[in-house]
């Protein structure tokens, strides 16, 4: 009985954590975004592992220590005045650690620092292609308290080198359960509302609004013709809307699938000041995203 009592607080405290904004223990993804009115288009293939590792059984002091690979395949068919091959694709690899430990009246701070590669990695490593980043969380979690509306605040910055961007972002997200088989999620970079569509909560359909994003190096900078703005790097940036459905084999294993369209997009070619060397695609277009995760 007491150990069965030290694993379920175990997993309560990890789903308190939301290092990378994610209860995930594992996840496999893919993501292709056809670019409308082009013959443009991007698919992207991530990865991730994150486990927790109590330091003390029954402190409540954790760390976290996360895992992510992401690959980015970029088709450029449209004509530009560039070698497309040249960023044909991009890759993400990141390594972090983080701490949490309870405060009193229900919350926990947690502190999460890593390094990230974000390059189209065309030779060896330089610099430019080395991005590091930190964060500092405070979570208040009543998912699983008695209480009759259930809800959790997560409150943050997070910071990171990614060139152009040298000032901290804040973090923002607030649940809660406001009704049988209802929730909703207002924040950054994510807000929803959820629907069960059973009492079981085995299948669940969702709308929402989100932010996502790549960034990566280009090592062999690129010059455009008539452009002293130096492409130095790749970036894409899309605020998207649409619905998602979600199906669990089992309360932690689920798949999930997403569908939606962008209402604002911007994939360019830049500067390490964030000026604009080229613009690819511009246009809204649609976005479908799916995999598998298993998490807490």
């Amino acid at each position: 009985m007491k150990k069965l009592l030290v694993v379920c607080a175990f997993f309560y405290t990890f789903n308190s954590l939301v290092f990378s904004q994610t209860t995930d223990l594992a996840r496999i993804e893919y993501l292709h975004i056809p670019f409308g009115n082009s013959n443009n288009s991007i698919s992207r293939y991530r990865a991730l592992v994150q486990a927790p590792i109590p330091l003390k059984v029954g402190s409540g002091k954790f760390l976290v220590i996360g895992l992510e690979y992401r690959y980015v395949d970029i088709r450029i068919e449209e004509d530009v005045p560039f070698d497309p091959s040249l960023v044909s694709s991009v890759q993400q690899m990141d390594g972090y650690i983080g701490y949490t430990y309870k405060l009193e009246n229900d919350w926990r701070l947690g502190f999460k620092a890593g390094v990230q590669i974000q390059s189209n990695l065309e030779g060896d490593l330089v610099s430019d292609d080395f991005i590091y980043h930190g964060a500092v969380y405070a979570i208040k979690d009543m998912k699983n308290d008695s209480i009759e509306k259930p809800y959790r605040w997560i409150l943050g910055l997070t910071y990171s080198t990614t060139p152009g961007r040298n000032f901290p972002l804040p973090l923002i997200n607030y649940y809660k359960e406001f009704h049988p088989n209802w929730t909703y999620t207002l924040g950054v970079p994510k807000t929803n509302v959820r629907h069960y569509l059973n009492n079981s909560h085995k299948d669940a359909l969702q709308a929402f609004v989100t932010l996502d994003n790549f960034f990566g190096n280009v090592q062999n900078n690129i010059n455009i013709p008539g452009n002293p703005v130096l492409g130095e790097n790749i970036s894409m940036t899309n605020v998207i809307a649409g619905l998602g459905y979600e199906h669990f084999f089992t309360e932690h294993l689920l798949f999930y699938a997403y569908g939606a369209h962008s209402v604002h997009n911007e994939f360019r070619l830049r500067d390490n000041d964030r000026e604009t060397a080229y613009i690819i695609n511009d246009e809204n277009t649609f976005y479908i995203r799916g995999g598998i995760k298993f998490k807490y």
